[in-house]
């Protein structure tokens, strides 16, 4: 069956290591992925705070992973140095995260259902006032990020503690390919899936870049990223549903 994607030059920025199954799933509906990671993912050099909570991690009751990386670089460290208390609670957001969850061994995860953000996560039973004052939690992330949770939590009584567990650079990729794919009318979409993504996208291109993408239709899964957008000068932003198959059928259904 024919897809609206068939033959369509779709940029997908994700850190490389996360980019294969939305390039797979886009493949599978006859489109073209063009790799284009504006985000690099790197382990931290100082893994001091790390292996702190490491030692105090019986006394966390609840352990929160902001991605799919946090999993991966937090669990690697952590597991390497002792098991997993059974009363810390793991939670995270995003199915992505959860399959990284799962690959660890962890079966009971606190996620939303729907809703892929901090704000989806906070009306959690489980984040709700009554369920976090006076609880210590630990949230694992990158260099940097949005600190609502962290916030609200502490508005609700929590004790809230960040470790970082990785960081993020700017790759040194060369943006030739995909600029002239855009410069011949090649180029059908680009995905965004971060905020901070836009403005490295907009850095990595440059001005003369930036003329040549300003007209492409960006996909962004979330309203924070469509503002980023949109603020960088780019004249088409297509906000898409959460998830990888919310932002493919908006692909789809705009072809």
């Amino acid at each position: 069956m024919r897809s609206g994607l068939t033959g369509r030059h779709v940029a997908v920025t994700r850190p490389a290591a996360q980019a294969g199954s939305l390039c797979d799933a886009i493949v599978s509906r006859g489109g073209v992925p063009v790799r284009f990671p504006v985000l690099g993912i790197a382990a931290i050099d100082d893994t001091t705070a790390l292996e702190a909570i490491s030692d105090r991690l019986d006394d966390v009751d609840l352990a929160f992973f902001v991605s799919p990386n946090a999993v991966q670089h937090a669990l690697t460290a952590i597991l390497a140095r002792r098991s997993w208390p059974a009363r810390t609670v793991v939670a995270t957001v995003g199915k992505g995260s959860e399959r990284a969850l799962a690959e660890f061994g962890f079966s009971s995860v606190v996620a939303p259902a729907s809703g892929f953000d901090s704000e989806a996560v906070l009306d959690l039973p489980e984040f709700r006032p009554e369920a976090v004052d006076g609880k210590l939690v630990v949230i694992f992330r990158g260099d940097g990020g949005r600190d609502l949770l962290g916030i609200t939590l502490r508005e609700r009584g929590a004790r809230v503690e960040y470790v970082t567990c990785y960081r993020r650079f700017q790759p040194a990729e060369d943006p030739a390919p995909l600029l002239d794919l855009a410069h011949r009318g090649a180029l059908d979409a680009i995905t965004l899936t971060s905020s901070e993504g836009v403005g490295s996208l907009v850095a990595m291109v440059g001005a003369d870049g930036m003329e040549a993408l300003r007209s492409v239709p960006i996909f962004a899964p979330h309203p924070r990223i469509a503002a980023h957008a949109r603020a960088a000068g780019f004249l088409s932003v297509v906000e898409t549903p959460p998830g990888d198959e919310g932002l493919l059928q908006a692909l789809e259904s705009h072809f």
